[in-house]
């Protein structure tokens, strides 16, 4: 793979699919023009990531080249000259505004500006601090789903919102916590917080996420089929793939993995099968009603 694109970490696009939650969950994606502004907020966050992704690697370089597998990064490993990878980690996020600017919602474009300058925040003071840190991963998965929701002018529900933001925390902690298992002393080496961490205290902020997570999708599962009246439970049996989802990722951590998100969601099949199951399950809630 070309070692641009590698520094792009197009893996993580995959993140940004939460763009399409919103629209989806209204019932919009099937009209092209409400479609295409989707994508269009998908792409925008795609390149303004990728931005982000080449500034932090270059910010980071010295820490990487500590860092079992991070120093093999384009940017660690020298392939890609720091001063040229800070000239395009520039260029992108300005490309994304302009992405953002085609969907002729000024929304989308501040809430691209907003995810950008709270990862360049992160990248250049907010990840040296403990707890700030997570929480500020966390809202750039909130600021995806909002993204989405605001390019296509759909609301987005308040339980929709809590389980964004308590799933996202779920997420971040939970890489943490893989972290700082699989690196232990070493670690405040290579992440400086993670030496503020404890997996005691990981662990108490993973089951507080978790729960508060799944309350938070079967309040907006019940929530929804009420809305609209439902004749069919989709909705409330889109919970069963939701909760084992979860459930599992939970027993991944405690495996000792998750330190890369998107290796395991790439590699756990049964992770996959219950996202499929829940696509097609709330799927047929939205438009078999």
């Amino acid at each position: 793979m070309n070692v641009w694109l590698r520094s792009a970490r197009p893996r993580q696009w995959a993140k940004n699919v939460l763009v399409f939650a919103a629209p989806g969950a209204a019932g919009v994606l099937d009209d092209w023009p409400e479609a295409g502004k989707a994508l269009l907020a998908f792409v925008a966050f795609c390149l303004a990531a990728s931005g982000i992704y080449l500034w932090n690697d270059a910010l980071d370089v010295d820490a990487d080249r500590q860092h079992p597998t991070k120093r093999f990064r384009p940017i660690a490993a020298g392939l890609v000259p720091v001063r040229r990878a800070k000239v395009v980690g520039t260029v992108l996020p300005v490309a994304a505004l302009g992405v953002a600017a085609f969907t002729a919602r000024w929304q989308t474009v501040a809430v691209v500006a907003v995810y950008i300058a709270t990862t360049m925040a992160y990248s250049w003071v907010l990840k040296h601090v403990a707890v700030v840190d997570i929480v500020t991963i966390a809202s750039g998965f909130v600021l995806r789903a909002a993204g989405g929701a605001v390019a296509v002018d759909v609301p987005m529900s308040k339980w929709f919102v809590l389980c964004t933001v308590f799933g996202s925390l779920f997420i971040v902690v939970g890489k943490r916590y893989a972290e700082l298992r699989e690196m232990g002393d070493e670690a405040s080496n290579v992440r400086a917080t993670l030496g503020d961490y404890t997996v005691g205290y990981l662990r108490v902020v993973l089951t507080v996420s978790i729960a508060a997570a799944l309350v938070s999708y079967c309040q907006w599962a019940f929530e929804t089929a009420e809305a609209v009246d439902a004749d069919l439970p989709f909705y409330e049996l889109s919970i069963v793939p939701m909760l084992t989802a979860l459930l599992r990722y939970a027993l991944v951590l405690e495996q000792g993995h998750g330190g890369a998100p998107e290796e395991v969601f790439a590699r756990d099949r049964v992770l996959q099968l219950m996202g499929v199951a829940w696509v097609i399950v709330f799927g047929m809630g939205v438009y078999l009603r």
